[in-house]
């Protein structure tokens, strides 16, 4: 028997999916995508004739049967997530159900918009000096979070934060995040649809973005990326590329 495979379908720009990826969604019998956040246009990498559901209008039950159908008559199908299936793609949920029905999931990772962001914003995330740590997180919405997951827990470490799903509530992100011990003159990056062809991307800092993301008209499918690291003031060059640096395979060169 067939197996599901989940898609990772990039950021937004077609051509930020893999190659797997691509070749998966190409000989694709079957595809249900998520439309409220797929770029449709990675669709017409099909070149079968596949029927195409919009997993949007879909309940879980509804998308199951169409997976269930597909795979009993041995043919392809594939679900295709936005971004990369891990980061709040609720893949778990279809992969215990499918395991219900003994039938398996291959999973190709995509480009999460937190790296499309980070491109456009032409920032490290990891900047020596700076931050050696990412956190990923959303703000509480309709889906909970644990206590010590919250945005002032989080912000005493005053790592580089990439938050998703954010931007509708920036103005109680932004002070929850000075609350947990950012400075108010952290610097901010919100991009907007990265890597799609409408993309936006709006600088400014803690005290100040949630009015400019404002003025904008954004309200949704933005990534909020907080930290010094995005503007930093002093930073390390990388100790691997440094002349005086020896390792198994460059030697040093001293003056």
């Amino acid at each position: 028997m067939n197996k599901l495979t989940i898609v990772g379908a990039g950021s937004g720009d077609k051509e930020l999916i893999t190659v797997k990826g691509a070749k998966a969604i190409e000989n694709a019998d079957i595809i249900i995508y998520a439309g409220s956040l797929v770029n449709p246009e990675v669709l017409t990498y099909n070149t079968s004739g596949a029927q195409i559901y919009n997993s949007a209008s879909m309940n879980l039950e509804e998308v199951i049967e169409v997976i269930v159908k597909g795979i009993k008559e041995n043919k392809k199908v594939v679900r295709v997530h936005t971004g990369d299936p891990s980061l709040y793609g609720a893949i778990k949920e279809q992969i215990d159900e499918l395991e219900k029905q003994n039938i398996g999931v291959e999973i190709i990772p995509g480009v999460t918009s937190l790296f499309a962001a980070a491109a456009t914003l032409k920032s490290e995330l990891t900047l020596p000096d700076v931050s050696q740590t990412v956190i990923i997180t959303r703000p509480v919405g309709r889906t909970p979070k644990p206590s010590e997951e919250s945005l002032k827990s989080l912000a005493k470490h005053q790592a580089t934060m990439a938050i998703y799903l954010g931007t509708g509530m920036i103005e109680k992100v932004c002070k929850e995040l000075i609350e947990g011990g950012y400075p108010k003159d952290t610097a901010v990056g919100v991009v907007y649809h990265a890597s799609w062809a409408d993309e936006k991307k709006i600088i400014g800092n803690l005290e100040n973005i949630a009015q400019k993301v404002k003025d904008e008209g954004i309200t949704k499918t933005a990534l909020i990326i907080v930290g010094d690291v995005l503007s930093p003031k002093n930073y390390a060059y990388s100790k691997l590329y440094d002349k005086k640096f020896e390792h198994e395979y460059r030697k040093a060169k001293l003056d």
